[in-house]
């Protein structure tokens, strides 16, 4: 039993997905920092004068449980915006020329697919025989020849 964990915990794609969830990890704390220094005070200066923030009041003053702090949503939706595009383009695009190097194809395109006569399902693959939620006998597709 620990030997087939073992196996499972060394296999490569394993160690990849450990290894990007580290940096990823690592990436999400250094952009929480810069937007909780940096967008942050740029965002409540929007406000202007001395309000706590860029957002309203929508109780008794004073109340944090009823301030709307639209601010706050602005910088954590840069953050995510950040986040996703450094782990893109420093885990994603690398994994995916390293894989292109070894002829494995990684996040590409889904492949072709029709609807089902029967239960109008529109994701079965082109290819099935069968459709994957009622069971009903699909109808051949024709082959599609080369382009051209």
């Amino acid at each position: 039993m620990l030997k087939g964990f073992k196996n499972f915990l060394m296999r490569g794609d394993v160690i990849v997905v450990a290894v990007g969830l580290v940096i990823a990890l690592a990436l999400s704390t250094l952009i929480k920092s810069f937007t909780d220094s940096v967008i942050n005070p740029i965002i409540a200066r929007a406000q202007g004068g001395k309000s706590a923030g860029l957002g309203r009041q929508l109780g008794q003053a004073g109340n944090k449980t009823t301030y709307l702090d639209i601010g706050s949503f602005i910088s954590a939706l840069i953050y995510f915006l950040i986040f996703m595009a450094v782990v893109y383009f420093l885990i994603v695009v690398p994994y995916k020329a390293v894989q292109a190097r070894r002829g494995v194809t990684v996040f590409g395109d889904p492949g072709p697919v029709k609807t089902c006569p029967a239960c109008l399902s529109g994701d079965i693959p082109e290819a099935a025989a069968k459709c994957r939620y009622c069971g009903t006998t699909q109808p051949a597709t024709p082959q599609r020849g080369p382009a051209g």
